[in-house]
């Protein structure tokens, strides 16, 4: 420990809160660059890091305290731990600077500064207790290999996941509501049994509604509704043809010249094949949408 700082501990560390931290990263050049932003940061600054990886001691001089640290290396624990120190400005409620004084790229702002930050920060928003926790410890991560011979994934993490008992009852809230409501756009509610579907001549809805295990009765019973008014309303409803959602209703299993001839020589059970038939639709590549536009 070097001089004039003592073992930090949950009763003396600086306060770390939400807008300290907002306003370090906005302010500092350093963490600004196109390689610090959204998912580098969020990767150095997550807890399963920063909690297994440092050991901490602190000074106080007015209105400024200093806080430094030990940082094991993430992929080398036996290497030498990288020494990052931060400084707040406790009067002010600001974060004066962090640095890590071993690490090459510091001069840009590392992942060993930013998760020493969101440690304090974490720190800050632990829930307060009776008992005082110290600090100044080797971490788990320097450990392997001398007192702890093999460290895994269960122990570098303290958090208990908890058993969450299966619950259907918003499920079925949410059923009774929409249909209390009357609503009919929910995708969801189309795989109910007295789903009430406004598309006749829909592949989907005669299946529910007349499943049999013959094709020949199934093919008998559904004849009824092709008739004369029913196809006349389909026209109508699917003019507009792909910017209809009624078009591509009917389209859901449709039976063509084409598509016969595929499966009479496919050879794949669940393949694309058998995807397409059933509604599954090919994302558009920039060669389809230049064909749609012209352009």
């Amino acid at each position: 420990m070097e001089d004039g700082f003592v073992k930090a501990e949950s009763t003396n560390l600086p306060r770390i809160n939400t807008l300290m931290v907002a306003k370090f990263f906005a302010c500092n050049p350093d963490f600004c660059s196109a390689e610090l932003r959204n998912v580098k940061t969020s990767i150095s600054g997550r807890e399963s890091y920063g909690d297994d990886a440092v050991g901490y001691e602190l000074k106080r001089d007015q209105n400024t305290c200093i806080v430094k640290c030990t940082i094991c290396p993430e992929h080398k624990v036996r290497s030498k731990p990288y020494a990052v120190s931060v400084v707040v400005n406790e009067a002010e409620e600001s974060v004066t600077s962090v640095q890590c004084h071993d690490c090459p790229a510091s001069e840009g702002g590392c992942k060993h500064g930013v998760a020493f930050l969101m440690w304090l920060h974490r720190r800050t928003e632990d829930p307060s207790c009776t008992s005082v926790e110290c600090y100044w410890r080797k971490s788990n991560l320097a450990k392997v290999g001398s007192s702890i011979k093999v460290l895994t994934a269960s122990e570098i993490s303290k958090r208990k996941v908890r058993n969450i008992i299966p619950d259907n009852s918003v499920l079925k809230e949410f059923v009774q509501v929409c249909k209390k409501r009357k609503i009919k756009t929910c995708q969801f509610l189309r795989h109910e049994q007295d789903f009430n579907h406004n598309a006749i001549l829909s592949l989907h809805h005669l299946m529910m509604n007349n499943g049999h295990e013959n094709c020949d009765d199934f093919l008998k019973n559904i004849s009824i509704f092709f008739n004369k008014n029913n196809i006349s309303a389909m026209e109508k409803q699917t003019r507009g043809q792909d910017k209809s959602s009624m078009w591509h209703e009917l389209r859901y299993g449709r039976i063509t010249a084409s598509k016969c001839y595929e499966v009479s020589r496919c050879k794949t059970v669940d393949g694309t094949l058998i995807a397409i038939i059933l509604g599954a639709r090919i994302p558009e590549t920039s060669a389809i949408l230049r064909g749609k536009t012209g352009r």
